[in-house]
């Protein structure tokens, strides 16, 4: 007989943002929860991700700020960055030293039980966590997130190369950098560094900078990257992998080689499922992402939320999720997942925002696909900002709704929001035409843009 001390009616694996959410919310609606986790509670996002990244860029768009000063309000002093007022309140204000007992206590006091360790699944309803095995008689939460890719390149796996955890936790950066990936989080961090004096060489294999999003967008990152004097090697990836102590070597593909202080990779993320055993309750054992039908169901008395997923790997895809699964656990009433109209932002300068699909997602998928783009230095309020950018809207022309759109500029995660909603609500384009667009604001765009759909 399995001992009540052992015995929950809902077992979380995994407390990053949405695993942590559920657990805690489920404790508070009077369920015996157990909350598993051998890392910090949270996740990478507090403590290596959103909420100190954020912070990293957010003192170097200070610079850059104080850099523009010139040719708008006169003239400016020599600027100085100190990147340890950066790591103090990155260690202070944001992680507590990487300390996740506030987290822990949040957690608890909201009635779980917290047992710090890896938990696997033995079976339905059987979590093992070092020796001991835990039963759960409603089911159990998988939220285990991923941890960076490296990729298999020659002699890499040999140098202490860094990944998001060694920059964000860095007191000093280096002098020179190579960062291998030009995805959000290799473009994020470059620019950061660059601001901040690091001589910065970014080698995407890609023909592009941020591949996944739209190539207008990329074009304006990867100038503005080099106007900022960000090495920019796009369409070649890196083959070999060299340190001699100081020193890092990466040879490209096109036999030309880069040396640098310090290599950063940031060519992805990825989930270890069969770690966590979920090839015991039919998820394959190859499988990169857990499949989940519209209530995070993997199987019956089994959920997932987050990264592993594979429905985006943001915290508010995580969180998004927890609350669906909090609501099917209890038997509550509310909306199935949907990600239609899923946002994201990479938080460079300019700020890419997207939701939805791109043009070629929608030209792939429908049959009739209008495009409408407007720069961003045609509007009046881009034009007195000197903003670089764009506002890109992507239309089903047969249904007449937005499937998606790309915002680009100074704060395009928020000019999003428009049009986030938009594509969530399926909002008749003519109903949009018809709307009062506040002017001189970059939202204004909006209405240029959906006067060229074409």
């Amino acid at each position: 007989m399995t001992n009540d001390a052992h015995a929950f009616d809902v077992i979380v694996i995994g407390l990053g943002p949405g695993g942590e959410h559920v657990a805690g919310s489920l404790a508070e609606r009077g369920l015996r929860v157990l909350a598993l986790d051998d890392r910090l509670v949270g996740g990478e996002c507090p403590y290596w991700g959103c909420i100190p990244s954020k912070m990293m860029i957010r003192a170097a768009d200070a610079l850059a700020e104080a850099r523009r000063v010139d040719g708008l309000a006169g003239t400016v002093g020599e600027v100085t960055p100190d990147w340890s007022v950066v790591a103090r309140r990155i260690r202070d204000e944001a992680t507590d030293d990487w300390d996740d007992q506030v987290a822990v206590d949040r957690l608890v006091g909201k009635g779980a039980t917290f047992v710090r360790g890896r938990g696997v699944i033995e079976g339905p309803g059987r979590v093992a966590v070092d020796g001991t095995t835990y039963t759960a008689t409603t089911g159990i939460v998988v939220g285990t997130g991923t941890t960076a890719a490296v990729p298999p390149i020659e002699g890499l796996a040999d140098t202490p190369y860094w990944t998001n955890h060694e920059i964000i936790e860095a007191t000093e950066l280096p002098a020179s950098i190579i960062v291998l990936g030009g995805g959000a989080i290799g473009c994020e961090l470059s620019q950061v560094m660059a601001r901040f004096g690091v001589d910065v060489t970014v080698v995407e294999a890609a023909d592009r900078l941020l591949a996944l999003e739209e190539p207008e967008a990329s074009a304006i990152l990867a100038s503005t990257f080099e106007a900022e004097g960000i090495t920019v090697r796009q369409g070649v990836g890196a083959e070999k992998v060299a340190h001699d102590g100081d020193t890092f070597t990466v040879t490209l593909a096109d036999g030309s080689t880069l040396t640098a202080e310090r290599l950063l990779v940031a060519t992805g993320r990825r989930a270890d499922l069969r770690a966590v055993g979920l090839h015991r309750v039919g998820v394959a054992e190859d499988a990169r992402t857990v499949p989940v039908d519209d209530r995070c169901r993997v199987t019956g008395g089994v959920w997932a939320v987050g990264d592993i997923t594979g429905k985006g790997a943001f915290t508010h895809v995580s969180m998004y999720q927890a609350g669906i699964v909090i609501r099917d656990v209890l038997g509550d009433d509310g909306p199935p997942a949907s990600y239609a109209a899923l946002p994201r932002v990479t938080f460079t300068d300019p700020e890419v925002g997207s939701v939805g699909l791109t043009e070629k997602q929608a030209r792939d998928q429908l049959a009739h696909v209008q495009v409408g783009v407007t720069p961003l230095g045609e509007t009046t309020r881009g034009w007195i900002a000197k903003a670089d950018g764009l506002i890109k809207l992507v239309a089903d022309a047969d249904r007449g709704v937005l499937v998606g759109a790309t915002t680009m500029g100074p704060a395009g995660g928020e000019v999003l929001g428009a049009l986030a909603v938009a594509v969530h609500a399926e909002v008749p384009i003519e109903r949009l035409r018809s709307m009062i667009y506040a002017y001189p604001t970059l939202h204004r765009g909006i209405e240029d843009a959906l006067g060229r759909l074409a």
